[in-house]
């Protein structure tokens, strides 16, 4: 019987780890292996008799292409322009949400229509919309009046002449329109976010600014946005996040064109990896995409702590 004692302490010693072991499982099985795997394929290249290891060449031919610069500068311009667009008018529409103006449930519950469609499906209506001759935005668009001298095709214009050397500024029409789509599809998320995050503001605190004489501006640049700036924060890199690795809009909506005017680095790893099959070079891309997400991601908590700190 005192045999017995400590076998059954050593059990349940390991009890704890028999428990987690099915969630371990599965985390290796979908997490650990697949990135373990894309760091051994990045230094692969397939060749007719197998794999063969060629080092940091994969590396070394993207940062070569001219393709994948073009994609960086895309991708700066895209973020920047999704990521503003979106905070701004998300912050707006919450502050009218946040008045408690009639029918606001009604308002929020519209809000939420753009959030339940895929990003395929929200990137084929946008390119219904511009399409010439029957789109619904074509007569607009197609009018020399507004846009001289023979109207504007959206999904097949030029892209003006670069201002700054090799850098693609101003962007093409098509780039300009995947940020609208963009950011109609994300306004739903961030002004829920930025609403919940308001409506904890004490109401106290601006009536007795108010009080004091300051005025509607005032009251958001001295006590909304200071008290919001951890959650406002979260939905900045959240954007960043969701802009850098999306693929399902520019996919149905321009197809990376015209030419490569919107083809972003996410965008680049779907035509190198599925496309050219080149799953070498594609997992290279993959791992540099992933760098910065972790660096996007660090610099999330960093702010997040802070400014906890500095309370």
């Amino acid at each position: 019987m005192q045999r017995s004692l400590p076998h059954r302490r050593g059990r349940r010693n390991f009890l704890p780890f028999w428990l987690i072991l099915p969630t371990l499982v599965v985390l290796f099985a979908i997490q650990v292996y697949p990135a373990l795997y894309t760091v051994w394929l990045s230094v692969q290249q397939r060749e007719p008799s197998g794999w063969i290891f060629v080092g940091l060449k994969n590396f070394a031919r993207l940062r070569n292409l001219s393709q994948f610069g073009e994609s960086i500068g895309h991708t700066i311009i895209f973020l920047v322009g999704f990521t503003s667009l979106t905070m701004i008018a998300g912050f707006f529409v919450a502050l009218l949400l946040n008045r408690n103006v009639r029918l606001s449930g009604f308002y929020i519950t519209l809000l939420f229509i753009p959030w339940t469609i895929a990003d395929l499906l929200a990137g084929m209506v946008f390119r219904l919309l511009v399409v010439p001759d029957y789109g619904l935005l074509s007569g607009i668009l197609q009018n020399p009046a507004i846009f001289p001298p023979n109207g504007l095709s959206v999904l097949t214009a030029v892209p003006p002449r670069p201002w700054l050397g090799s850098f693609p500024f101003p962007p093409a029409p098509a780039l300009v329109y995947l940020v609208l789509a963009a950011t109609w599809r994300a306004l739903p998320f961030v002004t829920l976010l930025l609403l919940a995050a308001m409506q904890t503001v004490p109401q106290e605190i601006i009536e007795s600014s108010r009080i004091d004489g300051a005025n509607g501006r005032q009251v958001i640049r001295h006590i909304l946005v200071p008290l919001m700036l951890p959650t406002m924060v979260v939905a900045l890199f959240s954007l960043t996040l969701s802009g850098m690795n999306g693929v399902g809009m520019i996919f149905s909506l321009t197809g990376g064109g015209p030419g490569s005017s919107t083809e972003l680095l996410s965008y680049m790893l779907y035509v190198i990896g599925w496309n050219q099959l080149n799953f070498g070079r594609a997992a290279a891309l993959a791992l540099m995409i992933a760098v910065i997400n972790w660096l996007l991601i660090s610099g999330t908590l960093r702010v997040t702590r802070l400014e906890e700190k500095s309370r």
